[in-house]
């Protein structure tokens, strides 16, 4: 159904897990996708064979200024910015209890999950604003809505994510830019396998159909809210859970 031809997105954490497979889905459906990952060579892999269609940047999301530098000069070769989807994130540490939480962890993860999303969409609203049409996509979690135990610096660094999918809804919902979250219950991914399997376990048996989604399956849905047949929802939540979130 979404036809993304001439359009310009940015993907964050595209070297593996829902970032590799929202990237691999807006490719496929005609954009030119700039792929922010530190894993330079993992970009080149799973991207060299789109041809220019395909631009990978090996840049720390966290560095703000080189956040900043490098979306001037996307957005300079390419003339604008359509879509930006912010999946780079870490877990942290996990199955810990809130009192034997690291602090240092605890700001790493933030760094990462919420702090670099706030620094590439203030970095690409300008250029969206100033063409009067945007796409912006946070990948949270249901952990953000619900709390993992065990995962207090995940949890609420994804609660973080969705409060400012919501602020940044209201602030733009007038020019043309659409502002959105997006909260999967457990996908499997690279990330999901290295956690242990009795987080793991916790999350997934909270789940009505006792299953992890799919790479497929959150990749298709992130695609429908950057296409522009989603107009006119903003500052929305959206669940990808199989069941378990009903709110």
């Amino acid at each position: 159904m979404e036809d993304f031809n001439g359009q310009v997105a940015i993907v964050t954490g595209a070297a593996s897990g829902i970032g590799l497979a929202i990237a691999h889905k807006l490719l496929a459906k005609g954009a030119r996708v700039i792929l922010f990952d530190l894993n330079s060579a993992g970009l080149h892999a799973e991207f060299d064979s789109y041809g220019e269609r395909a631009v990978p940047v090996a840049i720390d999301v966290s560095d703000r200024a080189l956040v900043e530098q490098t979306v001037k000069d996307m957005a300079g070769r390419f003339v604008k910015i359509d879509i930006l989807v912010n999946c780079a994130g870490i877990t942290g540490q996990t199955n810990i209890v809130s009192h034997e939480v690291d602090s240092a962890d605890l700001h790493k993860v933030f760094e990462i999950n919420f702090i670099s999303s706030f620094y590439t969409s203030r970095a690409v609203l300008p250029h969206m604003i100033d063409k009067g049409y945007g796409r912006i996509l946070h990948i949270a979690s249901i952990a953000g809505k619900e709390g993992n135990a065990g995962m207090l610096a995940y949890s609420a660094s994804k609660a973080a994510v969705i409060c400012m999918a919501k602020v940044q809804g209201k602030e733009y919902a007038e020019r043309g830019i659409t502002v959105n979250a997006l909260a999967p219950a457990v996908i499997r991914t690279p990330l999901v396998d290295n956690m242990p399997e009795q987080q793991v376990k916790y999350m997934t048996d909270k789940i009505p159909m006792k299953r992890c989604g799919t790479l497929e399956e959150a990749a298709n849905l992130a695609a429908y809210i950057v296409s522009p047949y989603n107009s006119f929802s903003t500052g929305f939540t959206f669940d990808l859970s199989g069941g378990r979130a009903t709110y």
